[in-house]
């Protein structure tokens, strides 16, 4: 029997396990320039982070190339939410496949109001990036105290009715603390792992590559540490039913098996698609290839079955 490739995540229905990250696809329009991509080889695209109003970014450069993956401090350029509501998204929506929103914000107020602009939008469901400082605490990242991420999740869940993931970060002491705090402020989703920081130095100059010094760690390199960042954050999101969106260097069909072995129910490919475009059909096509092999008849069938 051919199996099938479509899973549900808090009442949202993908046509395949599959989305592209925020950040590494853009606004989706840029994908529409790539010869023989196809949107329906992809369940969900996540829209470049947006802010209430335009940013400009750091200042160059912005990527470093790293072994085994890369680095990226490009600070959150951006055209602003009213432009991207009001002038991106009417050309995009026709796209077959479907698009959620990532937003940040300097400060809880900020989050809410970029909430409040996509509630009424066509994005299927907003995206929480908990990574960004909070000006008011002094530049703490919200991602990184459980009291903070709280907040922006219950201001958040009060702006709109629409479908919440929250991006948590691994740059934390116990990333379960931080997944239990966003649960119980009315997250339905998480997505494990954003970026590890790091940086690198020109040895000749002795200068930071980045122009920003640090910036956030990508590509293969990061996947063992994600892997283990999803299986603890399995721990206390399996009893409630939130499901997981895995990413963390996942540039296979074996990766993104993988993330669904330790609990994953849907996975994101980033990196890999900077220097690989179409590789997101060859993974759901491997997807689809393992799940026959193994005699399943959906993506559930995999999602937290690791054998300890």
């Amino acid at each position: 029997m051919e199996p099938t490739l479509q899973v549900t995540l808090a009442g949202m229905t993908l046509a395949n396990p599959l989305m592209l990250l925020s950040g590494c696809a853009g606004f989706a329009e840029e994908l529409t320039r790539v010869e023989g991509f196809d949107f329906a080889s992809v369940g969900a695209i996540c829209l470049k982070g947006t802010t209430l109003n335009p940013k400009e970014g750091n200042p160059p450069p912005r990527v470093a190339e790293t072994p085994a993956g890369m680095l990226n401090a490009i600070g959150l350029q951006n055209p602003g939410a009213r432009h991207v509501v009001e002038t991106i998204l009417p050309r995009i929506q026709h796209l077959p496949t479907r698009f959620i929103a990532n937003i940040a914000g300097s400060t809880v107020d900020e989050y809410a109001e970029v909430a409040r602009l996509f509630d009424n939008s066509p994005v299927a469901a907003i995206e929480i990036n908990i990574s960004c400082p909070n000006v008011k605490e002094g530049g703490v990242a919200f991602g990184s105290d459980a009291i903070m991420a709280a907040r922006v999740v219950t201001a958040v869940r009060q702006a709109t009715t629409k479908p919440l993931i929250t991006k948590l970060s691994p740059n934390v002491t116990d990333i379960r603390v931080i997944a239990r705090a966003t649960i119980e402020s009315g997250t339905d989703i998480l997505s494990a792992v954003n970026t590890y920081m790091g940086m690198a130095v020109e040895w000749h100059s002795g200068r930071p590559i980045l122009g920003n010094v640090q910036g956030g760690l990508s590509g293969p390199a990061i996947k063992p540490a994600a892997l283990l960042q999803v299986w603890r954050v399995r721990e206390v999101a399996a009893p409630l039913g939130i499901p997981i969106i895995g990413q963390g260097g996942i540039a296979s069909a074996r990766d993104a098996v993988e993330f669904m072995l330790v609990g994953a129910s849907a996975v994101g490919v980033g990196t890999a698609l900077f220097h690989k475009p179409l590789i997101a059909g060859e993974i759901v096509a491997g997807i689809r290839e393992h799940l026959v092999t193994q005699g399943l008849d959906c993506p559930a069938r995999l999602t937290g079955t690791l054998k300890t």
